[in-house]
């Protein structure tokens, strides 16, 4: 199998890069970096790619490409979102027409305004989202699903594991004296993804023959404070979460919407937000695990 892989500097990209080299198959990395430590790749052959600058002049010739490049911020400049994750799509496109493409997406695609509650891939995108990541993400699943060859989109949530560059440090920015300021009660159930478990999703959808729209978390949904308190643990941060209710903090996110505490992260924080992995595992052939976090090394 030939493989190329968007974004193969950051975490998930990284990750689907070892997956698949590790199962033999053949992989060209891309990234926007100019170099590229080949250990974090699995050895794969490294390029670099701004894939919201052009497209590719010489693509490799390859049977699937995993779409990982994103701007994955929910503060971020509007433009420089939008200009990765939609005209970057459109770049990865135009330059694999004929290759089967897995586009990992977000649960951020669905209604950000009331409870994502065991969600069903219909259910996104919605007409209106609270930033412009999810937003551009919404409107490049489109994209890929309408020019597509045979596409994929996977919809992960709350992806972590060793090397995670996301989730777990937007968390310690909002450490305060010892304590870890959280929107809602802390009792609510979320999905998580193990980005080991995403990896092997993007080569299931890479090897096919199933296309279209697929959920991806662990196999069950688990409390927020236990989420939380299992990955500060997990990084040997001695804080605790403190939660503040929704409401206190909502008209605080409104004069001040690129704050710590916007509304993005209250919405998704303070209410419950549940995948259905139904169709990963009976389409797709996935096996979900349990949710773990990684021993401190």
């Amino acid at each position: 199998m030939r493989l190329a892989v968007t974004g193969a500097t950051g975490f998930v990209g990284g990750a689907v890069c070892r997956a698949a080299t590790a199962a033999g198959w053949a992989v060209t990395a891309f990234g926007r970096r100019a170099t590229a430590d080949g250990r974090d790749l699995g050895g794969a052959a490294y390029r670099s790619w701004d894939i919201g600058a052009a497209k590719l002049a010489d693509p490799p010739e390859v049977d699937a490409v995993v779409h990982c490049a994103a701007s994955a911020t929910d503060t971020g400049v509007a433009a420089e979102v939008w200009r990765t994750n939609l005209l970057g799509t459109h770049h990865v496109l135009v330059s694999f027409p004929d290759c089967r493409i897995v586009h990992v997406s977000s649960a951020s695609v669905y209604d950000p305004f009331r409870p994502t509650v065991r969600a069903k891939e219909h259910e996104a995108p919605v007409s209106r989202y609270l930033n412009a990541y999810a937003a551009a993400k919404a409107a490049a699943e489109r994209l890929v699903l309408a020019v597509g060859d045979h596409p994929v989109v996977l919809r992960p949530h709350a992806v972590y594991g060793t090397g995670d560059t996301t989730l777990l440090p937007r968390l310690l920015e909002n450490v305060r004296a010892g304590r870890l300021l959280v929107p809602g009660n802390g009792r609510v159930l979320v999905s998580m993804t193990a980005v080991t478990a995403l990896a092997r999703a993007c080569l299931l959808a890479a090897a096919g023959p199933a296309a279209g729209v697929f959920n991806i978390a662990d196999s069950e949904p688990v409390p927020i404070d236990w989420a939380l308190r299992g990955l500060l643990a997990s990084a040997g941060v001695s804080v605790r979460p403190a939660y503040v209710p929704a409401a206190l903090l909502a008209p605080v996110a409104r004069v001040f919407p690129k704050g710590r505490l916007n509304r993005y992260v209250i919405s998704q924080f303070a209410v419950e937000r549940t995948l259905d992995i139904t169709a990963a595992v009976d389409r797709l052939g996935y096996r979900p695990g349990p949710t773990v976090f990684p021993a401190r090394s």
